[in-house]
């Protein structure tokens, strides 16, 4: 039997079907711009969108990109969008409804947070004390611990082995690279970052986020790279930077303590020198003169509460 060739009307759609489908696109597309109005005008809260389109992939919600999906929440324009994605790993080509289990985890985790909690539980509770090697941001953070029984210091979890005094749990959790690889994986820590090309240093984010609902106020004594994290992740936390009364205070900080080799001290000097130039990027500056000064400092700008300007507030440390 000869080959028959197919006819063309069977390769393509009849006219009406592709009018139909053209005026299903438009409807769809419309329903996806009332749905972005609803969340702009705050008519619709973002998480119960998200839950939506969990519940009808398929739907308005569901078909929503995610990239049109943030820019339409407060304050969320295309850079901080990107940011979003980056740190939650999402490709910004995802639809709401596509979003994997942990994808949609992270996401609603983080819709919550930005947009769900009460006032009095918010981010201007969180303050966040950063600043170079050797400036004493450990010391400072544990007399404010001894003395200060109202402000919660988070404890970060740490790959580096302990010094001389230090206690598991109370000053780090000490960790494994295995271990904290799998803090990492599973998404537990709010912040890590390698410091100093050596060790890794990171925060858990359960007793965090268990502190800030509860309405208490927290203390996170991280480094710099950590800093920035958690300012982008709650813009609304207070960033305070350690600074020494000098450079050369600094140096004798460092050789005094006795607990790095030459060429860790040499290293941990060549990051200091990167990390004062970063004084700017913090709300306040508290130089660390005395350590009992240092932290009163510290707790007043915390019960401060109010958002400092973004800019460097200089204290005198006495």
């Amino acid at each position: 039997m000869p080959d028959i060739a197919p006819s063309t009307a069977r390769t393509r759609p009849p006219e009406v079907d592709r009018v139909a489908a053209s005026r299903a696109a438009v409807a769809a597309r419309r329903a996806r711009a009332v749905v972005k109005a609803a969340i702009a005008s705050g008519e619709r809260s973002p998480v119960e969108v998200l839950d939506a389109a969990s519940a009808e992939p398929g739907g308005a919600e569901g078909t929503l990109r995610i990239t049109d999906f943030l820019m339409s929440l407060k304050a969320i324009g295309a850079t901080k969008t990107a940011d979003i994605l980056h740190r939650l790993e999402i490709a910004p080509v995802k639809r709401l409804g596509g979003l994997g289990r942990h994808q949609r985890a992270r996401l609603r985790e983080f819709l919550i947070e930005r947009f769900e909690l009460p006032a009095t539980q918010h981010r201007t509770r969180l303050t966040v004390l950063a600043g170079p090697t050797a400036v004493g941001k450990g010391t400072v953070a544990r007399f404010i611990r001894e003395h200060h029984p109202e402000v919660m210091l988070s404890v970060s979890a740490t790959t580096r082995r302990p010094r001389p005094g230090e206690v598991d749990g109370v000053d780090y959790y000490f960790v494994s690279d295995a271990e904290f690889d799998r803090l990492v994986a599973d998404h537990e820590l709010l912040e890590w970052a390698r410091v100093h090309n050596s060790h890794r240093y990171g925060t858990p984010r359960a007793p965090i986020e268990r502190a800030l609902a509860a309405g208490k106020s927290v203390l996170l004594e991280i480094d710099l790279q950590g800093a920035r994290q958690v300012r982008a992740a709650m813009p609304d936390a207070v960033l305070v930077f350690l600074a020494p009364p000098s450079w050369e205070e600094l140096v004798r900080r460092l050789l005094g303590r006795g607990t790095e080799s030459q060429e860790e001290q040499r290293r941990r000097l060549a990051t200091a020198k990167v990390e004062l130039a970063s004084q700017e990027e913090f709300d306040a500056r508290v130089v660390n003169s005395t350590v009992a000064d240092a932290a009163r400092e510290v707790v007043e700008l915390m019960n401060a509460r109010a958002r400092r300007p973004r800019r460097a507030v200089t204290s005198s440390g006495r």
